[in-house]
């Protein structure tokens, strides 16, 4: 391959992809820890509902498919259609990608409408790094165990479309931690240094 930027690029592509690729394949592993609060068979309807799908596929794509198909967790159901963002800027290379990013439905909504919020914005950079760094996040503030109502994750969330309106960009993955721990110290929930909030 040529050293210039198009080679350049297509490495960086490449490489991204091998991480999503992986990281797909680390939550399906994880698939039996307690994290994650919807049950792999709870995914089944929707797995068998994708085999109509065309792969790689569009948020937009999948919406249009299952969006009415519901997942249940914690005793509430979800619309696929509240957890998927409808763009063409969302791809998902297989059902296996849609079934991780569906699997924690409450940062699925949120990553809903941060994609969502950014989708007039032709220029703004969305990375498979920073999305990760976002969803590790919004994680760790679901598991705030004082927090039943996820009000943290709502609360950020909030934070990013806010900031996405004003500037026109995203704030960075570390923005993102910074204030998540803010959050927490506000609320009088304890944040270790060696935790992912302890920015």
């Amino acid at each position: 391959m040529a050293d210039d930027k198009r080679g350049r690029e297509k490495q960086a592509r490449d490489a991204e992809r091998r991480q999503q690729e992986r990281d797909i394949a680390t939550e399906l592993d994880r698939g039996d820890e307690s994290e994650p609060p919807v049950e792999a068979a709870a995914l089944d309807d929707v797995e068998a509902a994708l085999e109509s799908v065309q792969f790689p596929a569009t948020g937009a794509d999948v919406v249009a498919a299952i969006g009415d198909r519901t997942i249940e967790s914690d005793g509430e159901r979800y619309a696929i259609e509240a957890l998927v963002p409808e763009t063409d800027r969302e791809a998902f290379d297989s059902p296996a990608a849609v079934q991780v990013a569906v699997r924690r439905p409450t940062v699925a909504s949120a990553m809903k409408r941060i994609v969502e919020s950014i989708e007039t914005r032709q220029d703004a950079e969305f990375s498979w790094s920073q999305r990760k760094a976002y969803e590790t996040t919004f994680r760790a503030l679901g598991s705030i165990d004082a927090d039943d109502d996820d009000e943290g994750i709502a609360v950020i969330r909030d934070w990013i479309v806010d900031r996405v309106r004003e500037t026109g960009d995203l704030p960075s993955s570390r923005a993102v931690r910074r204030e998540a721990a803010e959050f927490c110290r506000t609320n009088g929930y304890q944040v270790r240094a060696d935790e992912w909030l302890g920015i």
